[in-house]
């Protein structure tokens, strides 16, 4: 993984995460992308696993729904996003089909 990279993985993610742990998924998974994809999937999942509100009357409460529309809304930008790794439009290879001139017999009289 390069610096360039690295610098954007970092910039998606956060300037505290692991930079070990994102080389390795990086050589996993091969795109900075997917990395970032990965790692914000897995955190939605953790704030998921526990509820998102909590309240003790008279004391205290905690609501995590900010933080789930947060991340869910990084997660569009990410998908929406093209990763410092992936070729920009004007290096993308266009497929097409071809089909045949020819005629069917049927068609000999249009």
């Amino acid at each position: 993984m390069d610096p360039a990279v690295l610098a954007w993985l970092l910039a998606q993610l956060g300037p505290d995460t692991d930079q070990t742990d994102l080389q390795t998924r990086y050589a996993r998974l091969g795109s900075a992308r997917a990395v970032a994809l990965e790692v914000l999937n897995e955190r939605r999942a953790k704030l998921l696993s526990e509820p998102l509100q909590l309240t003790v009357n008279g004391v205290a409460t905690l609501d995590q729904s900010n933080n789930l529309t947060g991340l869910e809304r990084q997660i569009a930008s990410v998908e929406d996003a093209t990763g410092p790794d992936e070729p920009n439009g004007a290096d993308t290879l266009v497929i097409a089909p071809l089909h045949s001139a020819r005629r069917r017999r049927h068609d000999w009289w249009r």
